[in-house]
């Protein structure tokens, strides 16, 4: 990969982006995500070669900048979390393209996102509490928000929300599914015993 249009088609390649060339100078064109809006991709020419800014995980940005010399710390960006990888013919492109879709990653990470995906492992037959599932989702002091993202539940299919109980074991109210004892008809068809609107966390409960 050598040239701004590889890595721009590359850079589009990712779900929900767009191109942008928001300081009204053609040599910066950005790819963007949609709805946040946020860059993971800045392309620019410097010194005769394309050079491209991405965000890198803290515990990778040195490993980049030490394997290559065309790595280096980012041009125009805080340097702590992004770098700028120089076009030059030195980098293998899989190695670029690793990087790019890393920064795409971090880019569009969010704290409810990880939380849909921690319900997603709670299994068949199992349930979790909304602790368990906080911090799964990388946060053990995020309950809260893990309560109200599953009221969001975008995909009801695909994400169990229904699984999640309360640290006691306890349902959610009534309304919370859609209609009375829903939630507690959902765990019964997975095996789940339900007495009292409570399930027994030491005989259900993911370890």
């Amino acid at each position: 990969m050598k040239t701004r249009k590889e890595a721009l088609n590359y850079g589009l390649k990712h779900k929900d982006t767009y191109v942008e060339a928001p300081f009204h100078d053609d040599n910066w064109q950005l790819v963007r995500v949609k709805g946040s809006k946020k860059a993971f991709l800045w392309t620019y020419e410097r010194n005769g070669y394309i050079n491209l800014n991405v965000k890198a995980d803290p515990e990778w940005i040195r490993f980049w900048r030490d394997t290559y010399e065309s790595v280096i710390p980012a041009y125009h960006q805080n340097k702590e979390h992004w770098n700028t990888i120089i076009l030059d013919g030195t980098i293998p492109e899989s190695d670029i393209k690793r990087m790019i879709d890393e920064s795409y990653d971090l880019v569009t990470d969010s704290p409810t996102k990880r939380i849909y995906e921690a319900v997603k492992k709670i299994k068949k037959g199992k349930v979790a509490t909304y602790g368990q599932v906080a911090e799964m989702a990388g946060n053990k002091r995020m309950s809260r928000a893990v309560g109200n993202a599953l009221h969001k539940n975008p995909d009801p299919l695909n994400i169990p929300c229904y699984r999640v109980v309360n640290s006691r074991g306890e349902l959610s109210g009534e309304f919370a599914f859609g209609g009375k004892n829903v939630q507690a008809e959902l765990l019964r068809k997975d095996g789940i015993e339900v007495i009292d609107g409570k399930v027994d966390l030491d005989k259900y409960g993911m370890k």
